[in-house]
């Protein structure tokens, strides 16, 4: 069973950057897809810190927040390593930049035309092998940006 659980709604929305991090680190986990039906019918809203998702299980510990899921994920899975030198270097940053302008190209496609540096850096960071292959993933492409849309 893998180690990692996240409990969220059917989009990529908050979660997809923590998603591509562990995808990158080469890490499984579980999902959890929380419906609208299951989170205004069920205790887990209840439960959950401020009454909002993202919940993120890893083994006895759980976490709320999507930014601080992902600086916990950093920092366990050591995302930067201090012998790359610092060019090389990626951070939990990198994942959430990346998911946000990802996400832009879909919204407003050639928002990055005028950008060579940020359309560069897109395209170094997609085409890490695992992050990549799950960029390319079913899982990725086919989970909407925002809830009840095609984007």
């Amino acid at each position: 069973m893998p180690p990692y659980t996240i409990f969220y709604f059917p989009t990529r929305g908050r979660c997809e950057a923590m998603r591509m991090l562990l995808a990158d680190q080469g890490q499984s986990w579980k999902e959890e897809v929380v419906t609208k039906e299951t989170w205004l019918q069920s205790p887990l809203k209840a439960s959950c810190l401020y009454g909002q998702l993202p919940k993120f299980q890893d083994g006895d510990l759980t976490l709320y927040q999507s930014n601080a899921i992902l600086r916990h994920l950093g920092r366990s899975l050591a995302c930067s390593s201090l012998l790359a030198p610092p060019a090389l270097q990626i951070s939990f940053a990198d994942y959430n930049l990346l998911d946000l302008l990802l996400s832009h190209q879909v919204l407003v496609p050639g928002c990055l035309d005028s950008f060579p540096l940020l359309s560069a850096y897109v395209t170094r960071l997609s085409a890490r092998p695992k992050l990549k292959a799950f960029l390319a993933s079913p899982e990725h492409v086919n989970r909407p940006i925002f809830g009840g849309h095609k984007i």
